[in-house]
């Protein structure tokens, strides 16, 4: 059963000095430690993106991030979906992505949806609509395709 959990989109000036903390902690924790990835996690991106937090309502833990990104040419991109640990197999990850795909919508409701997927991870985009666009690439040594799902 899953935690009651709440979510909220924000950009990355209206959020707390601890929401700042516990994402790029949460990032830090999956991408570079977990995935033994040592890569410039904090890209410079963030600023110019939308945020979406989603945060355990008992403990207050954050359980998952993600990142959206919009183009002058109507395209939004998903990036950095991140779950906690502590959180996965709480279908979390569907959750996110869900999320973002309608953020995308209301940004963007005419342009596509883009994301560098990690490649062992297709079948999971696949079944929210997205098609891989690119052969198979490494990217910080680990392997990954471009996606794209429209509206």
């Amino acid at each position: 059963m899953k935690n009651k959990l709440n979510g909220a989109w924000n950009t990355f000036d209206a959020l707390s000095p601890r929401d700042v903390h516990d994402l790029l902690k949460l990032r830090q924790d999956v991408f570079m430690l977990e995935q033994d990835c040592l890569f410039p996690e904090i890209d410079g991106k963030d600023p110019d993106t939308e945020h979406y937090l989603l945060r355990d309502a008992e403990t207050g833990a954050l359980a998952g991030a993600i990142r959206l990104s919009s183009s002058d040419d109507g395209a939004v991109r998903i990036g950095r979906v991140v779950v906690a640990q502590s959180h996965r197999g709480l279908g979390l990850g569907r959750d996110l992505m869900l999320a973002g795909m309608e953020k995308a919508r209301q940004i963007a409701p005419a342009g596509q949806v883009h994301l560098s997927a990690q490649a062992h991870l297709e079948k999971f985009y696949a079944s929210l609509g997205f098609r891989t666009v690119s052969e198979v690439y490494l990217e910080d040594d680990i392997p990954h395709i471009d996606m794209i799902a429209s509206h």
